[in-house]
């Protein structure tokens, strides 16, 4: 088994919204903020896996089930730190706004309708997985949701995941069901619950309006009080109900 460690990088710029309370308190934390946001060093296992141990594990034995169902499990993303995750917002902004003309608040819901904002993302945290099967023949992207519904490549797959994942303490994040607000349904997206959910837990204790108004990157400068309320809201919670 192979441990790998990602190097902590804080940024000191900007500085504190003082005049928004925290929703929440927490003391004596078991995850620090840095840690939540992916700015920490963690312990990672697994060549090209990625995960906290526990949920590596976990996937482990998931990936020998699903290949003795004829499945070959295949990792597309895991572990994501605060830094690779504001360089996909910044590329996709930038990208949105320059190249395509957008406004930048226009380009900022485009972006979290699939990513979100640095330091928000449920992949800081060494819990969450990306995954396909790597059996069929795919072209272009594969994580497009119409390629795990019916006669998709991934039809089978996504059935055996329904099936099977929750045995492995994994769950879909991004749920279907028509009354979630917040990011668009991501069939390949899940989650090691007995991890993710103190994490998450501890995730809303913090002022997450204060973290974010410290940070400078392409777009943040737009973000607005009312607009980090209903992405908190919507987006960090707009998930599986089994994961709160």
């Amino acid at each position: 088994m192979q441990r790998r460690t990602f190097i902590k990088k804080t940024s000191t710029s900007g500085l504190a919204l003082a005049t928004i309370p925290s929703l929440f308190t927490i003391n004596d934390p078991e995850y620090s903020i840095e840690e939540l946001m992916g700015k920490a060093e963690i312990e990672l296992f697994g060549e090209g896996i990625n995960l906290r141990k526990e949920a590596h594990d976990a996937f482990i034995k998931m990936k020998k089930a699903a290949y003795s169902d004829g499945f070959d499990i295949k990792m597309i993303s895991s572990y994501r730190s605060f830094e690779r995750q504001k360089a996909i917002f910044e590329r996709k902004f930038i990208k949105y706004t320059e190249t395509d003309g957008m406004q930048p608040m226009d380009a900022i819901d485009k972006i979290i309708e699939y990513s979100t904002i640095p330091g928000t993302s449920r992949h800081h945290w060494g819990t969450d997985i990306d995954i396909i099967d790597g059996y069929p023949r795919v072209t272009g992207d594969v994580l497009v949701p119409e390629k795990f519904g019916e006669g998709g490549p991934f039809e089978a797959f996504k059935k055996w995941l329904d099936e099977n994942a929750k045995e492995f303490g994994y769950h879909l994040v991004y749920t279907d069901d028509y009354f979630r607000k917040g990011f668009k349904y991501e069939p390949w997206h899940y989650s090691y619950a007995p991890l993710s959910k103190p994490m998450l837990e501890q995730f809303r204790g913090v002022n997450i309006f204060r973290q974010l108004i410290r940070e400078e990157f392409e777009g943040s400068e737009h973000f607005t009080t009312g607009f980090l309320k209903t992405y908190i809201q919507n987006n960090i919670l707009g998930i599986n109900e089994d994961l709160l």
